[in-house]
């Protein structure tokens, strides 16, 4: 039997399609009825065609994504334990946020089997010593550890330095000349998908916050880690990943940096949603789905009740099954580079990437990225771009179903909140404006709980 078994078939050329297709069209216009241009202004057409592709940009990253476990440090003996259940229960990686530089943190991970256990330990503040800690543990354990510290990232979120910018930079360039068992530097890419940025923004933003520590830390020796939140835009979501870590391999070599960037990955909280919030497990499986596709290095996912409840035995089982069935059942992590050669997701990955490079360009031909922030550059874009989504959001254009669309007028959630699900306003004096998380369905959840309280 012959191996060529399409040989019969006839090759149809791209022209024959569109021909094809405005027959059926019945006379109607094919760019007005087909092809629909995204926030980014990539105009997105029906079909994609080997004879109008430009060249791939595959890539030789091969990732074998690691299931993290997010666990916030408050009590050290309950999370040293949960982190080791965890691990017993299928997570691969865990990552620690400690905002506490009083927490024992060889006691925090003496239970871990650090040896085959990759660990990130978020940290809320800035502490030579702390660092040196871990930095001492990994050479002794022979761990691999990365410690995500973002003095830049920090200034857009929080408005404020942890010192100011000289105290800061000094810090990190001498925990990266004194810790050389650790992966030290961090990028939160996430905080701009979870304000509002469109993809293009998402990518320049963080290619051009990178660049800061390329330009301000003398000593990089290993990976940078760049933490991003995926959306629920599947294939924009994939190229967005690939076209992050071209751009920054493209950046990379500039400085003479060998490695590849350590991507994180985490859904986004940007449209998830108080009520029907089963949904939410829809939402953040087609963004793991996005994330692994794209060549994340590991996903950590979001409980689907991670916005009214504290963290909980149930929901981090829910958010770490979701891996393990896409890693285990679904065998995601089983073939190389599975987007290569998808002439779709290839020509996005295209345009993503030069739009973000001309982007990119523009914000270091006017002072970089930290000038930008100062001067409210970056926040301003943020803020236009998440006003337009706000806007398709409100008028049902952008659809979250159980909440603008098919709500479940019957669905009570006062009485279950555990936490406050809205952005939380803080009276401080700030040297910048911080760019603000906030999530689409905020405003109608205030009004929907609001009625809650009236008599029935």
């Amino acid at each position: 039997m012959s191996n060529d078994l399409f040989s019969e078939f006839q090759p149809v050329s791209s022209k024959q399609w569109k021909q094809q297709i405005q027959y059926d069209l019945k006379g109607a216009d094919y760019n007005e009825t087909l092809v629909w241009e995204s926030p980014e202004g990539i105009k997105v057409k029906p079909f994609y065609h080997i004879d109008e592709q430009k060249g791939f940009l595959a890539s030789d990253h091969t990732p074998e994504f690691k299931i993290c476990q997010n666990i916030f440090v408050f009590d050290l003996e309950k999370s040293a334990d949960r982190a080791l259940e965890t691990l017993n229960r299928g997570a691969e990686s865990i990552r620690f946020t400690i905002e506490d530089e009083t927490i024992d943190v060889a006691k925090l991970v003496a239970k871990l089997p650090l040896e085959h256990t990759t660990v990130y330990f978020n940290l809320l503040f800035l502490s030579i010593d702390f660092v040196k800690k871990i930095d001492t543990i990994a050479k002794e354990k022979n761990a691999t550890i990365f410690v995500q510290i973002d003095p830049v990232g920090r200034l857009a979120k929080e408005g404020n330095w942890h010192t100011n910018l000289e105290s800061d930079l000094d810090s990190l360039n001498t925990l990266s000349i004194a810790c050389q068992n650790i992966h030290l530097i961090s990028v939160d890419g996430g905080l701009y998908q979870n304000a509002g940025a469109n993809a293009v923004q998402q990518i320049a933003y963080i290619l051009a916050h990178a660049n800061e520590y390329f330009n301000r830390v003398a000593t990089i020796s290993k990976p940078i880690t760049i933490q991003v939140a995926v959306g629920t835009n599947y294939f924009f979501e994939i190229a967005k990943l690939r076209s992050i870590r071209l751009l920054f391999n493209l950046l990379a070599k500039e400085y003479d940096h060998d490695f590849e960037c350590h991507i994180l990955a985490i859904p986004t909280k940007r449209n998830k949603t108080l009520y029907d919030y089963n949904v939410n497990m829809l939402r953040t499986t087609t963004e793991c789905m996005s994330a692994i596709l794209g060549g994340a290095d590991a996903v950590s996912n979001l409980a689907y009740d991670t916005l009214y409840h504290k963290d909980n035995e149930f929901g981090d089982r829910i958010s770490r099954n979701q891996l393990l069935v896409l890693k285990h059942e679904s065998y995601f992590d089983k073939v190389s580079n599975p987007s290569d050669g998808s002439y779709y997701i290839e020509e996005l990955t295209t345009q993503l990437t030069e739009k973000a490079l001309n982007l990119f360009k523009d914000i270091e031909a006017n002072g970089g990225f930290i000038t930008q922030l100062m001067e409210g550059t970056i926040q301003r874009k943020i803020q236009e771009s998440a006003a337009k989504e706000q806007e398709l959001f409100d008028s049902g254009k952008e659809i979250l179903l159980g909440t603008n669309k098919y709500p479940n007028k019957n669905d009570r959630m006062s009485h279950d909140l555990e936490l406050f699900p809205f952005v939380k306003i803080k009276s401080r004096k700030t040297l910048i404006s911080p760019i603000i998380e906030k999530r689409l369905a905020e405003k109608m959840e205030q009004e929907r709980l609001e009625t809650e309280k009236e008599p029935q």
